[in-house]
């Protein structure tokens, strides 16, 4: 059965390869192909499989001139759904079929966030080391500063390094001006 799948779902991934990127919400087309030829698809797919995809067919919309359109967000929703039931159902074996699946774009965001933390954290320790030197070896702000330089490195966030800030400035018995004023 999975054989007899394969040039359908390579078909459907096709499509949305395809499908223009939307730039607003209520993009829509009037070519009438775009959804006969879909739902042709799963009218094959029906048949082939014994199962029915018919809740992934789309139905235009007609205005009252006559006008048939379809929202071009539904179709992607629609197409994107089906090729992920698709892979579920025959080939979850394999690597999933575009880019944009969820797994995907969560490994890109915590990139993201871990670039953006490493980055945060070595401005804020040029900043330290940048204002250290302006204060007295005794001083409580460079007490602060070298407390703060040493404890960055177990900050995963902006929470904790706040947390961390305010704590430590607590402990040394700066105010919450005071060490505003020390960081500026």
């Amino acid at each position: 059965m999975k054989e007899k799948i394969r040039p359908i779902y390579e078909e459907l991934q096709g499509y949305l390869s395809q499908t223009p990127l939307l730039k607003d919400p209520h993009d829509s087309s009037d070519d009438s192909s775009l959804w006969e030829q879909y739902n042709q698809v799963i009218e094959e797919l029906n048949n082939i499989s014994d199962k029915n995809y018919d809740r992934f067919r789309i139905t235009p919309f007609s205005g009252g001139d006559g006008y048939t359109f379809i929202r071009l967000l539904v179709y992607r929703n629609k197409l994107g759904g089906l090729i992920s039931r698709l892979h579920g159902e025959y080939f979850s074996d394999e690597p999933t079929p575009f880019s944009g699946m969820p797994s995907t774009v969560i490994t890109q965001t915590q990139q993201q966030s871990q670039s953006f933390q490493i980055q945060m954290l070595l401005e804020i320790q040029s900043k330290i080391d940048e204002k250290i030197l302006k204060f007295d070896k005794d001083s409580k702000e460079r007490g602060f500063l070298e407390k703060i330089k040493s404890s960055l490195a177990s900050v995963k966030n902006v929470t904790e390094l706040i947390l961390l800030l305010l704590k430590t400035g607590n402990d040394i018995g700066l105010t919450v001006e005071q060490i505003f004023n020390i960081l500026k």
